[in-house]
């Protein structure tokens, strides 16, 4: 079985050098990854004592942070080395400054898996959430290198937990712990026989209870929110991390809207062409976040974010927020952010790969949304009632606060 899976690997990677001909996004994967063993070799030196941490991408980066943080203020004469597999979370964090060394991780075979290991030794390893790659395990296992999974998530329909998945349960052996957020994760390993495992919890509630503790505030978003040529109370609606599918519901929404209510936009996808799309679909006055300078941005309606890097302070400003990604696959994007500043929150209908989102719609903080007479109806009744909406974020905020602690319980075992 593990011909078969490095076979595919090298073929996975012969395909992809070809692809990133035509795709701008694989040409980073690929391009990224012929400096990593150079760039280690110049930032880390013999004598050094490193510790490594792996994220597939952004959001098990921002997962991974408060654990990040605190090992690095427990550790501090180790570097930090830091992976990514994607490059939506490489090229977003690659000058990041918890971390001494930020490079992809190589492909998963085993002569890379040896050479990253042989320029990096680190003392302790943690694999953020998922990725569970064998050859990189099987080595870490060989070298007897402490290693964690933090955050973890298991379903039943992974290949660990049926009849053909001895393979990858096998991999699953090198891990020292398992450090997970559900009971259900820790009984389906239990299932196949690892009793090193530990409900946690999971560590994006420390993280986004921490962003509170800095300084939230953006002087543009103040300017724009501010219309001093009304009396009247102006809603602002943040919309975070919005894909098409959202953006036909809202801009209807938006071109019909009173001059009570701000919007404040943020795409996912923030293309120049995309970008320009969206904005002449809005008929009410909105300016994107390139063509600010010099602007009045209190005399505008809507606020369109064409960088990346702010949605969470914006988020602060919001009295109500849409979290974009329901309409589409996997799901919703990140929730938690808005919930922590006790915003009640809009979502789209797919949401049930998401714990969080899940637990917030059964308690009524967040509302899910089909279709737009939906949309319509809980935007409107949002902005009329300001106790629902109070009541709404409250019921955020306090879910936000009852669930951190995982970096501690973490850290506790680790000691």
């Amino acid at each position: 079985m593990l011909f078969i899976y490095n076979l595919i690997v090298q073929l996975a990677g012969f395909l992809l050098h070809i692809v990133a001909l035509f795709s701008p996004k694989m040409k980073l994967f690929v391009e990224g990854r012929k400096t990593v063993y150079t760039t280690l070799q110049s930032k880390i030196n013999s004598e050094d004592k490193t510790i490594w941490f792996h994220a597939a991408s952004l959001g098990e980066y921002e997962q991974g942070l408060p654990v990040i943080e605190k090992i690095k203020e427990k550790f501090p004469s180790h570097k930090i080395v830091v992976t990514f597999f994607s490059p939506s979370g490489y090229e977003v964090r690659k000058n990041n400054t918890v971390a001494d060394v930020t490079v992809y991780l190589p492909l998963d075979t085993k002569n890379n898996a040896q050479q990253f290991l042989k320029l990096v030794r680190p003392e302790m390893v943690f694999f953020i959430k998922y990725e569970y790659w064998p050859n990189y395990l099987n080595e870490l296992k060989k070298q007897n290198i402490k290693t964690y999974l933090i955050s973890g998530v298991f379903r039943e329909k992974q290949a660990f937990f049926k009849w053909y998945g001895g393979f990858y349960r096998n991999a699953l052996q090198s891990f020292d712990y398992f450090f997970v957020q559900n009971e259900n994760s820790k009984k389906l390993l239990q299932s196949i026989g690892f009793t090193n495992v530990k409900i946690s919890g999971d560590t994006r509630f420390d993280r986004v209870v921490s962003i509170l503790e800095r300084d939230n505030s953006i002087d543009f978003i103040a300017q724009f929110k501010n219309n001093s040529s009304t009396t009247l109370r102006v809603t602002t609606i943040v919309i975070g991390s919005s894909w098409p599918k959202d953006e036909s519901l809202l801009v209807n929404y938006i071109n019909q809207s009173s001059n009570e209510v701000k919007f404040i936009i943020a795409p996912h996808n923030i293309k120049p062409e995309q970008i320009q799309e969206l904005k002449n679909s809005i008929t009410k006055k909105s300016l994107l976040f390139s063509e600010k300078s010099n602007k009045n941005l209190s005399e505008y309606n809507v606020f369109i974010i064409d960088t990346i890097g702010i949605l969470t302070k914006i988020y602060s400003y919001a009295d109500i927020a849409y979290v974009g990604g329901g309409f589409g696959n996997p799901g919703v994007h990140n929730i938690l952010e808005p919930a922590t500043f006790g915003v009640p929150i809009v979502i789209g209908p797919n949401f049930s790969h998401f714990a969080e989102a899940t637990a917030l719609v059964n308690m009524t903080g967040c509302v899910s949304i089909s279709n737009q007479k939906e949309l319509d109806e809980i935007f409107d009744n949002l902005i009329q009632n300001p106790d629902e909406r109070f009541e709404k974020g409250h019921i955020c905020n306090t879910f936000v606060n009852m669930n951190k602690g995982a970096t501690n319980i973490i850290l506790k075992h680790i000691s």
